[in-house]
């Protein structure tokens, strides 16, 4: 019987025969609106011109370590099945966002593609979203502060020092949460101290 993205998760960081070369793990969440007005001609054309509204979405899963994180840990990465990466595409609206997630951040987990991509599927799926970032239809000014103390209240238990969140000079850009390798929020001063410092941002409406 094939094992199950945690089953498969917890094997690997129990097994004494394989070391954890992560700390914890980061869910960073992207305000589509705002990637796709960001980068205007240079956004991805399948999440950005491609009929169908987005919210947020998955940008990654990141391994990290209590200071920085690794990347491309494996030189010669496995192939993502075409099957893994449909199945993702309705959290990750890009294929070769995808790919390059798995490249970068995916090897670092010790996990095969698919289940990586699985464990992803779960950590998305503990996080609740708030109802006023479900369907937006008007630009918004937000503070930073305030949303991030309404994915504190939808989601029980992620404290203040659990989340980050992050803008460029105009717009808010991502929600990034920590979680323990079994999937508990838990705290991390060095993701926390990236938050966007400005007191307002704005949240394009969805496109």
């Amino acid at each position: 019987m094939r094992l199950t993205a945690l089953a498969a998760a917890w094997l690997f960081l129990c097994s004494p025969s394989l070391a954890r070369d992560f700390d914890f793990y980061v869910l960073s969440l992207s305000w589509s609106p705002s990637y796709c007005a960001a980068e205007g001609a240079q956004a991805e054309p399948a999440q950005c011109s491609g009929g169908r509204p987005y919210a947020f979405v998955v940008h990654g899963l990141w391994p990290q370590l209590e200071n920085g994180f690794p990347e491309f840990c494996d030189p010669s990465p496995e192939w993502v099945p075409n099957n893994v990466v449909n199945s993702m595409l309705d959290l990750m609206p890009s294929r070769r966002l995808i790919i390059h997630e798995w490249k970068k951040h995916g090897t670092c987990s010790g996990l095969p593609a698919a289940d990586y991509f699985a464990l992803v599927r779960d950590v998305r799926t503990k996080v609740n979203i708030p109802a006023a970032y479900s369907n937006p239809q008007s630009w918004q000014t937000v503070s930073p502060a305030t949303v991030e103390a309404e994915f504190r209240k939808a989601n029980p238990g992620l404290k203040p020092d659990a989340i980050a969140v992050t803008c460029d000079n105009r717009h808010l850009r991502e929600v990034r949460l920590c979680l323990t390798p079994d999937l508990n929020f838990r705290s991390c001063p060095e993701v926390d101290r990236r938050s966007c410092k400005r007191q307002d941002v704005v949240m394009p409406p969805l496109r």
